[in-house]
């Protein structure tokens, strides 16, 4: 095992061009936890608000980016017997993906699903268990409502789009591109909306209004997202694109007995996240083995090149998700 390891870390707050890759220490595993050599890091835009200074780790977490990843476990700590080293695995990470090696709790990893390379399988982690906990958990999704997704063509939205109609929802999708929004159709959505030609509160009343939505949107999404909704919808809301403030007449909320709420992932608790790590071995794990439901796959850059990797997800240029490849 080498004492040193190549790892990108963030310099100072910024842009892009902040990104350094340095030679770091390689972490050790304690109690509950597990080392694994990465093949692959997904990249996702948590990590690019880390680096702008917009989204500080837990105190406890590493400082590098990197939110997922996947490759074999290396070493173990005290106490796990779920895994050995040599397996493969995907796993959500509370940070430091950017590196050869990083360290995670055993709980929160996952095999690499049949039928998936490593590749695929470090665009697993972050998007489906922020999906899993956010649709079909808080938000409650059922068989036969009607869902809309926002940036359908996202690694967000590529899987929740999967999921949804993978378990029997209507899914209805907003996309910036008539190539994006052929994408979002092609995955199971039975309508997307070109948000730059067409409104998609119009077009969901006219449906009789969406159930659930998921928005990654905020700003001046949310007063029409409201409007979107039926009678009893909930709104689920996971980031804030255009911003976190708005103005929002309540009573319609109250009116319309409408329930709004939201989450991020990355603070929630050791044990909620293993929680969602089961549900997917046992519920979505199963799809994706089958060939059901896939990762879609944008591009690939060097560990070298994480900069030009976060270019490109701020571009929003990309369909589905971007990794770097580290071995």
């Amino acid at each position: 095992m080498p004492t040193t390891m190549r790892a990108v870390e963030i310099t100072r707050p910024g842009g892009p061009e902040v990104l350094a890759l340095t030679e770091q220490p390689v972490p050790q595993p304690m109690a509950g936890q597990i080392l694994i050599e990465v093949a692959y890091a997904g990249v996702n835009r948590p990590d690019a608000l880390q680096r702008a200074g917009a989204y500080a780790p837990p105190p406890s977490a590493s400082p590098l980016p990197g939110l997922e990843a996947a490759g074999r476990v290396a070493a173990v700590g005290p106490g796990v017997s779920e895994w050995s080293v040599g397996d493969e695995v995907c796993a959500l990470l509370p940070g430091g993906g950017y590196a050869e090696y990083v360290v995670t709790p055993a709980a929160h990893a996952l095999p690499v699903p049949n039928g998936l390379g490593l590749k695929e399988a470090a665009c697993l982690p972050e998007t489906f268990f922020t999906v899993w906990t956010n649709v079909f958990e808080r938000g409650g999704l059922k068989a036969g409502e009607r869902f809309l997704v926002h940036g359908g063509s996202s690694g967000i939205g590529t899987t929740a789009i999967q999921l949804a109609s993978a378990f029997g929802a209507r899914v209805f999708a907003t996309a910036g591109s008539a190539g994006k929004c052929a994408v979002c159709t092609e995955l199971g959505a039975e309508r997307a909306v070109n948000y730059r030609a067409e409104d998609f509160v119009e077009i969901l009343r006219a449906e009789g209004g969406a159930d659930l939505i998921l928005d990654m949107v905020g700003g001046d999404y949310l007063p029409r997202n409201v409007r979107a909704l039926a009678d009893d919808g909930r709104l689920v809301q996971i980031a804030f694109l255009s911003g976190p403030k708005v103005e929002l007449n309540f009573a319609q909320v109250m009116a319309r007995r409408l329930t709004i709420t939201g989450s991020t992932l990355r603070p929630q608790s050791d044990l909620a996240k293993a929680r969602i790590a089961t549900a997917l071995r046992e519920r979505v794990w199963p799809l994706i083995a089958a060939g059901r439901v896939a990762p879609v796959m944008d591009s690939e850059y060097p560990l070298s090149e994480a900069a030009a990797a976060h270019a490109r997800i701020e571009s929003s240029g990309h369909v589905g998700k971007i990794v770097l490849k580290v071995r």
